[in-house]
């Protein structure tokens, strides 16, 4: 009952919401409801999504504030509301109830193969069963007023873009190992779904979406953290070469499942079930594609499947950020340019695998850029329109030729060609911040954040681009909520370290430096800090200590101990040594606040004109 009027139920769709009445407020599995409804019969799990479907609408459980049946993302359903039996005071109603729940059980026009109630051989099992029919009853009606009083108060929200994440491919093949075939499929999948329209579609990257990886939460809950209105959620099993895909799309204010689809491809094939589900999620939220990204999908992107295993396992331990890890996704990407020499995406990223051993000392200087550079002019011949390969093109424009204007072009590029990818869209912003372009960076990492907003690395960099301008108080706070998304995130530790060495605040910053993972990090701040501490005997040692060890490779922060320390004529020597051996560091010289101290020097601009960037 609904206030005084009856709803409609079929047996199933009974059985289904009596079962959840019975478990209130925990997590009744799948599997778990499949086996108490249906028995030992093979239901397919778009079946029990039909019947939660129906129950919510009977319920009136479509608003956002009125959540009754919670969907738990990929593990089965709750039911949130509170739930008392009170048989005691239905007892003096039981006979002329029964009467009553036969006509509403003809009047509601159910199924024709409603289960009846059998009489019992005797009086006090009879009555005992009555009850609980009963009480049922005027449960159903008790939680269906209540939902249908909150229905009738709740506005529906007002959207604008339409927001969507990509659960992580649960890994059900029973094969810890293919773990990285998962993550893989879901980057892959964000990927495909990101290009479709993004005027009109957010596709909420990875990083943001890993977190619910191994978390039982709930749908609403991740529709709130994440402000998307629909959400995807993926499995992922393999037979052989064969693997099977199974994807819902769900509308998050009402948990409707509002389309489900199982795909069965070769492995090697696998890209183009991405493809596949692309266009299916398009046209059930209605989303426009233009002629070219309909032609895009439209192709077969025929990719060896040894050489795309390759890749997601590369892309795995990349993610994983750690010189052994570094060295290992290398390995792999160059794996799968050898058995795939055509494969664009694995020259871009052993391009950039290459670049980052560089920038942390992992291989010779000479070598990494050689190297970082063929790859990514690889992956640009064999395909022009690869935002991944014009963004790392960026990288190495900058970092090693000081070509501001063709790092400039190559990012604009890649954000035109990949425009929901916010690791694109960040990058292009820090670019402009190295230049001084804080009114067209800003907005950039904005953008970054809505598409990627747990990713403690979007708050860090836009904690960065702050600090870089000069807004001390608003990075502070930028990397405290990087940090507290993941306490690991180093560089939000350095830079607070930093802004408190410049603020006066050494004691604050020896916390910070002495979290630091990296000893080439830890020493040179280190030096600034007891020099500001007034610590001079004890900074000298640790600025010799630190030369002695990194000469060849860290120039650039050798030059900022000296610079805070207002040791100019120091400051400038190692300056030109880091211009020598192409140190990365150098990119940030225009903005640096470290090396405010040498901006009244004319040797400053005119450093500034070698590195071919504006004054």
């Amino acid at each position: 009952m609904r206030a005084d009027s009856p709803v409609s139920l079929t047996p199933k769709a009974f059985d289904v919401l009596f079962f959840l009445l019975q478990n209130p407020n925990r997590l009744v599995s799948k599997e778990e409801l499949l086996r108490a409804v249906w028995g030992d019969t093979v239901v397919e799990d778009g079946n029990l999504t039909q019947y939660i479907s129906h129950l919510r609408k009977a319920l009136g459980d479509n608003s956002e504030h009125a959540r009754l049946i919670v969907t738990i993302a990929r593990k089965g359903y709750q039911f949130a509301g509170d739930v008392v039996v009170s048989q005691a005071a239905l007892a003096a109603q039981v006979v002329g109830q029964l009467t009553g729940t036969e006509r509403l059980r003809t009047d509601a026009q159910t199924t024709p193969d409603i289960p009846r109630i059998e009489a019992a051989p005797s009086k006090s099992k009879s009555w005992h069963k009555a009850v609980v029919v009963v009480s049922s009853i005027f449960l159903l009606a008790l939680v269906g007023y209540i939902s249908w009083r909150h229905y009738q108060s709740t506005a529906v929200p007002k959207t604008g873009k339409v927001m969507l994440a990509v659960l992580p491919f649960e890994n059900l093949t029973g094969d810890p190992n293919k773990e990285y075939l998962a993550d893989g499929l879901t980057e892959e999948t964000i990927s495909q779904l990101g290009r479709l329209n993004p005027e009109q579609l957010g596709v909420i990257a990875r990083t943001s979406v890993m977190g619910y990886k191994h978390r039982d939460e709930r749908l609403d809950q991740i529709g709130r953290d994440l402000s998307v209105q629909y959400v995807l959620e993926n499995s992922l099993r393999e037979s052989g070469d064969h693997i099977r895909l199974t994807t819902q799309l769900i509308q998050v204010k009402d948990q409707t499942h509002l389309w489900s689809q199982d795909y069965d491809y070769p492995a090697k094939d696998v890209l183009n079930v991405e493809e596949d589900v692309a266009r299916a999620v398009a046209h059930e939220i209605r989303v426009r594609l233009a002629p070219q990204e309909q032609a895009e999908l439209a192709q077969s992107h025929l990719v060896n499947p040894e050489a795309f295993d390759a890749y997601l396992q590369g892309y795995y331990y990349f993610e994983r950020d750690s010189d052994r890890d570094t060295e290992l996704a290398a390995r792999y990407f160059e794996l799968a340019t050898q058995v795939d020499h055509s494969y664009a995406l694995a020259w871009a990223a052993l391009s950039r695998a290459r670049l980052w051993q560089l920038n942390v000392n992992l291989i010779p200087a000479e070598e990494g850029r050689r190297l970082a550079r063929e790859a990514v002019e690889r992956a640009l011949t064999l395909n022009p329109n690869l935002a991944e390969a014009h963004s790392q093109m960026g990288r190495i424009q900058q970092q090693i030729d000081f070509d501001w204007t063709g790092a400039a072009a190559s990012f604009k590029r890649a954000v035109a060609l990949d425009p929901g990818s916010p690791g694109v869209i960040r990058t292009a912003a820090f670019s402009a911040a190295l230049l001084g372009r804080f009114d067209e960076a800003l907005p950039l990492n904005r953008r970054a954040i809505d598409l990627d907003p747990l990713n403690a690395d979007s708050w860090e960099e836009r904690g960065e681009l702050e600090y870089y301008e000069g807004e001390f108080a608003g990075a502070e706070a930028e990397f405290k909520k990087a940090l507290e998304l993941n306490p690991d995130v180093a560089a939000a530790h350095e830079l607070l370290a930093r802004i408190y060495l410049i603020q006066g605040r050494p004691h604050d910053a020896l916390p910070e430096i002495e979290f630091l993972r990296y000893d080439a990090v830890r020493g040179y701040l280190y030096a600034i800090a007891y020099h500001a501490l007034g610590r001079e005997k004890k900074s000298d040692s640790a600025l010799s200590e630190f030369i002695e060890k990194y000469h060849s490779g860290s120039a650039y922060q050798i030059a900022e101990v000296y610079a805070f320390r207002n040791q100019t004529g120091k400051a400038f020597e190692w300056l030109d040594r880091a211009y020598t051996q192409h140190d990365g560091g150098l990119i940030g010289t225009k903005v640096n606040p470290l090396l405010k101290n040498l901006h009244s020097d004319p040797r400053f601009p005119a450093f500034l004109k070698k590195l071919n960037l504006p004054a």
